[in-house]
C-alpha cells in the first residue's frame, strides 16, 4: 500500500510497539514534559544533520500523562490574560511518530542493568537514559491547603502550580473588594520558576489599582531576599515598596484554617525563630514547598537531597556514564525554568550523541543560564537573566537595562514565547539566548 493512501490517524510502527515496555530502545527519555521533549528531538534532529538516522522506536518517551501543559502560562490564567485551555495539548500530539511512547511512569531505575522499573513492575531496557521527570509539588505539606484549594471559592485560597487551580486565581482576584489582607507566599527552597510567586502579587495588585479596589497585600516567604540574584532583588524590592506591597521574609506558610481564614506561618530565622505567627486573610496565594520525586530519592541515580546526580557542567551522570538529566529533576544548581533547559538540552545532546559515537562523552558544557520573566503589572516585565554564581547573562544589556520593566519584554513572554514553545522548542529547534540559531558545538 502505499504511503500517501495510509489514513492519517494510522500509526507508525513506533507506536505499535509503544504499547508494550518489555522492549530495548538506544534512548529512553524519562517525561514528556519541556525537557523530555526537547531532549528526544534534539537528540533525534543531531543525528539526522549528520547524514544518519536513528530507526523508529530507537527513541522511547516514557510518561503516563494524557496532556502536555506550558505551565508558565498558568501566571498569565491567574492574571485574567488568557485561557487555560489554550496552553495545554494531548501529549501525544507531541510526541514525534518515529518515537516509542510508553504510556505509564517510571517507578525506579536499575542502573547497573540498564532497565528502567515502570509502574506496572515490567522493565525497560535502555542503552542511554535521559531522566526529565520533573520536581513534586508538595501540597501536603501545608496542613489544609490541599482540601482548600478544592473548595472552588469558600476557602478564598489559590494557586497558579496546578492546571486545575489556577483558573481560580483569577477568579479570586477579580472578585475581591479588598475586605481583609491580600497575603502572597513562597516557601523556603527550591521551587519551579521562582519568580512566580510575587508575579501574582504585582498582577494582582495592577489589576485592582486599574478597577479602583483599595487593596493591602503582603508577600511573605520564606527566602531572606526578593530573589536569588543581588542585582535584580534590589530592583524587585524597589518595586515592591513602589506599589506598597508589605513583604516579610524568612517566613514560611505552614498550615492555612479557612473556615476562619487564618493562615499559620513558622518564621525560620533570627531572634524569633521557630515562632509560629497566625495572619487573617481576605485571599490567600499559596505556593506549596517542593521537592525531588520520592521515587528518585529512592534510587541509585539520586544525590543527597534526592536530585538526579549530574554534573553541572556536562549534565552527564557522576556515576553512570550513560545517564543524563536536565531540567527540574535534575542536580544542576540553577532556577528550575523552561527557560533552563533551553540551555541544558543543546549540551546534553551533544555531550550524549558524542558518546553514543565514540564512546566518550563530548566537551560541552552548561554555564548555568536561565532566565525568569517576572510580570511586574499589566504591559510591563523585568527580564531576569543569569548564570552560575548568581552573575548576569543578558541577551539584550547591552541595550537597555534588563531591571527595568518594559512593554516589549511583557509581549515577548506573554504572546511570543507560548507559540514559540509549542512550534518551535518542544520539536528541538530552539536554544536558549540563541533562539533558533544551534550552537557551534552541536554535530553538524
Amino acid at each position: 500500500m502505499s504511503a500517501s493512501i495510509l489514513p492519517k490517524t494510522f500509526p507508525s510502527l513506533a507506536r505499535l510497539a509503544s504499547s508494550s515496555a518489555g522492549g530495548k530502545h538506544k534512548v529512553v527519555v524519562i517525561g514528556g514534559g519541556a525537557g523530555g521533549l526537547a531532549a528526544a528531538n534534539q537528540i533525534y534532529n543531531a543525528f539526522k544533520a549528520q547524514g544518519n538516522t536513528l530507526a523508529d522506536g530507537d527513541v522511547a518517551i516514557v510518561d503516563a500523562n494524557q496532556n502536555h501543559d506550558y505551565q508558565p502560562g498558568w501566571t498569565i490564567v491567574g492574571s485574567g490574560l488568557a485561557a487555560k485551555e489554550s496552553y495545554r495539548r494531548p501529549l501525544a500530539s507531541l510526541i514525534s511518530p518515529n518515537f516509542a511512547h510508553i504510556p505509564q511512569n517510571a517507578s525506579g531505575f536499575e542502573p547497573g542493568a540498564n532497565q528502567v522499573v515502570l509502574a506496572d513492575g515490567s522493565k525497560l531496557n535502555y542503552d542511554y537514559l535521559v531522566v526529565a521527570a520533573g520536581i513534586q509539588i508538595n501540597f501536603d505539606k501545608i496542613k489544609g491547603l490541599s482540601g482548600a484549594l478544592a473548595d472552588p471559592s469558600k476557602s478564598k485560597i489559590s494557586s497558579i502550580y496546578t492546571y486545575e487551580t489556577a483558573d481560580k486565581a483569577w477568579d479570586l482576584v477579580q472578585n475581591f473588594k479588598g475586605d481583609g489582607e491580600a497575603i502572597f507566599t513562597q516557601p523556603f527552597g527550591v521551587v519551579k520558576c521562582a519568580g512566580a510567586p510575587q508575579k501574582m502579587a504585582y498582577m494582582s495588585d495592577s489589576y485592582w489599582k486599574s478597577a479602583n479596589v483599595p487593596v493591602h497585600s503582603t508577600f511573605v516567604t520564606g527566602m531572606p531576599s526578593m530573589f536569588a540574584v543581588p542585582h535584580y532583588s534590589k530592583a524587585l524590592d524597589a518595586i515592591r515598596q513602589k506599589k506598597g506591597i508589605d513583604a516579610e521574609f524568612n517566613t514560611n506558610l505552614v498550615e492555612v484554617r479557612p473556615d476562619d481564614k487564618v493562615a499559620v506561618f513558622e518564621v525560620l530565622a533570627g531572634d524569633n525563630k521557630g515562632k509560629k505567627i497566625e495572619k487573617e486573610y481576605g485571599i490567600l496565594h499559596a505556593v506549596p514547598p517542593m521537592g525531588p520525586l520520592d521515587w528518585i530519592k529512592k534510587s541509585p541515580l539520586a544525590d543527597s537531597v534526592g536530585w538526579v546526580d549530574v554534573d553541572q557542567g556536562t549534565l552527564q551522570h557522576k556515576k553512570y556514564e550513560n545517564v543524563f538529566s536536565l531540567g527540574d529533576s535534575s542536580s544542576l544548581p540553577t532556577s528550575k525554568t523552561a527557560a533552563a533547559i533551553t540551555g541544558q538540552t543543546p549540551v546534553l545532546t551533544h555531550n550524549l550523541v558524542t558518546l553514543m559515537e565514540t564512546g566518550k562523552v563530548g566537551n560541552a558544557i552548561y554555564d548555568g543560564y536561565t532566565s525568569c520573566p517576572l510580570f511586574t503589572g499589566r504591559g510591563e516585565l523585568l527580564l531576569a537573566e543569569f548564570k552560575y554564581g548568581a552573575q548576569r547573562k543578558e541577551t539584550f544589556g547591552r541595550f537597555i537595562d534588563q531591571s527595568v520593566p518594559n512593554r516589549l519584554f511583557y509581549h515577548l513572554t506573554k504572546d511570543v514565547m507560548p507559540k514559540a514553545y509549542f512550534s518551535r522548542m518542544l520539536k528541538g529547534n530552539w536554544y536558549g539566548p540563541r533562539t533558533v540559531f544551534p550552537p557551534q558545538f552541536l554535530p553538524s
